[in-house]
């Protein structure tokens, strides 16, 4: 079978003008392979980053981090995946932004009957994120406080319920009143309207003056500061994103100043290189969303077509929950 299928690919790095929709050949799958048939596909702010160059690319370069579908077909090696399974993912090489593809198999994961397709492509980047943030980057005990920033986004929307779920207090930011009410009914302790408060100085508050024992920022430089502020000394600064951009210029020395903290850069693709590591993270979310502890909530859904005004949308911060593209 080697059909063509629609894929959102750059030529350049730039905005959101530069992705383009082209037929591509899908082909067979070789060893260590799966062809995957999309039915819907998983918009994150890793994708506007690799598109502005932020993290470059090789170019001309197809784009995208996770989506869910049916298998096609499967090639040589590959045992945990058959033709006809329900699947779902997050993985490099980016390329999810398509009908169909061909792609490594390991880190692409069976997906419950109980999970839709559409919740599948919304949850793996982000629900694995959250899975890595609170079991596998530092000790976290019920009853520890975390501070999590953008906490009505995709990540902090199942990391709201993700902390209620394991006893852990989830302090949120959120740019609105709405927002903070959103991660407040999905579980957060409290959530502070960064627009209208001094949210450290909030943080400070609600910790009785002690801080949190983990920050949660995925904001980046807007937030960074006062991220290392709001922590307890020996706490734990996870710094696993840059909306507002990337931290610069920053003086370690600060970090001792501060209370011996600690700080941590990770990515979600580290945590999954490995295969085992990998389906046994996504099993513990698959686990989370069949018992009802994490229900994926979508509050946007752009066509593929439309991929360009979903990069707009995201960026300008106007989504709440999940987004993703739809496929005809």
């Amino acid at each position: 079978m080697s059909d063509m299928a629609k894929t959102v690919i750059i030529e350049e790095h730039g905005g959101p003008e530069t992705l383009k929709l082209v037929e591509r050949e899908v082909g067979e799958p070789g060893p260590g392979e799966v062809r995957i048939r999309h039915a819907a596909c998983g918009l994150n702010f890793i994708d506007c980053y690799q598109r502005s160059g932020l993290y470059p690319m090789t170019l001309p370069h197809a784009l995208g981090m996770e989506a869910a579908g049916t298998i096609e077909a499967v090639g040589e090696g590959v045992v945990h995946l058959a033709p006809g399974d329900r699947a779902a993912y997050s993985s490099a090489p980016p390329g999810a932004y398509c009908e169909a593809r061909v792609m490594p198999a390991a880190q692409v994961c069976k997906l419950p009957d109980a999970i839709s397709f559409e919740e599948g492509a919304a949850m793996m980047l982000k629900g694995l994120t959250v899975q890595y943030l609170f079991h596998r980057t530092t000790p976290l005990k019920a009853g520890d406080t975390v501070l999590f920033h953008a906490a009505a986004g995709g990540v902090g929307l199942i990391a709201c319920q993700w902390a209620k779920s394991e006893g852990i207090r989830l302090i949120g930011t959120a740019g609105s009143d709405a927002k903070c009410a959103l991660a407040l009914e999905h579980g957060a302790d409290a959530c502070i309207n960064y627009a209208t408060e001094d949210w450290a100085a909030k943080v400070r508050e609600l910790t009785d003056g002690k801080g949190v024992d983990v920050v949660m920022d995925s904001v980046g430089k807007d937030t960074f500061m006062g991220s290392l502020d709001s922590l307890k000394p020996l706490g734990m600064m996870i710094s696993f994103g840059n909306a507002s951009g990337p931290v610069d210029n920053f003086n370690l020395g600060i970090l001792g100043q501060k209370g011996s903290l600690k700080l941590t850069r990770p990515t979600l693709f580290t945590h999954i290189a490995d295969h085992s590591a990998c389906q046994e993270m996504a099993g513990m979310l698959f686990g989370k969303v069949v018992a009802g502890d994490v229900k994926i909530r979508i509050d946007q859904r752009f066509p593929l077509e439309d991929v360009a005004e979903a990069h707009r949308t995201l960026e300008a911060r106007r989504t709440t929950g999940q987004t993703i593209l739809t496929l005809s």
